[in-house]
């Protein structure tokens, strides 16, 4: 399988991207923090190939990827603090861990790029993503890095330009009110607290 370097200035790559990944294929997407893999969060197939092009267990989730914090009805349960650093920090390097609905939870995250919001929204499904590394490895910060990582085992690679923070994003949850950092990342976990007791005060 070949895979196709797709540039995010041009509009009918960009929607190639969307189609691609409609159909259930994997496609690399930029975001601020490094490039990412995406997936149809509601295709078994996909998601298969996700977690073989990773070597990820099968028990490890996925992250989604949404355009929006309103696009994440639905999705997962953002409680009251969740939903404030969400206003505060999306778009942006934040994950948030919030029930899913059905008893787990479920990691949700809007990147600033708007390439890729806007593929998500074309896509016009839900979106997993993780980064572009096999596991344990050092993901791809630019197109041509995925590329090389990943020539021939995924559909395309949309080149939105280097990943301008370059690490992870900060992960966090509520555990009974609490703010719990499961990974800090980009965004230093002293913005969150002053965030929350910001909107404490108010």
């Amino acid at each position: 399988m070949k895979t196709d370097m797709l540039k995010a200035e041009r509009e009918e790559d960009v929607r190639r991207a969307a189609a691609l990944l409609r159909e259930g294929r994997i496609v690399a997407l930029p975001t601020e923090t490094v490039y990412g893999l995406a997936a149809r969060a509601d295709s078994e197939v996909a998601l298969s190939r996700l977690r073989r092009l990773k070597g990820r267990p099968e028990e490890k989730k996925f992250a989604l990827l949404a355009p929006s914090l309103e696009a994440c009805a639905g999705c997962g349960a953002p409680g009251a603090e969740a939903r404030r650093l969400a206003e505060a920090f999306w778009p942006g390097p934040l994950t948030l861990v919030v029930p899913d609905g059905s008893g787990g939870e479920v990691g949700l995250r809007c990147p600033d790029v708007a390439v890729t919001r806007r593929v998500i929204s074309l896509v016009g499904a839900a979106i997993v993503a993780t980064s572009a590394n096999l596991s344990g490895a050092a993901p791809a910060l630019n197109a041509g890095e995925a590329l090389a990582l990943f020539e021939g085992r995924l559909a395309a690679v949309l080149d939105g330009g280097p990943a301008r923070v370059g690490r992870a994003s900060t992960v966090v949850r509520f555990r009974d009110g609490e703010l719990e950092i499961l990974r800090e990342g980009a965004l230093p976990a002293a913005d969150l607290l002053a965030a929350l007791a910001r909107g404490a005060d108010g």
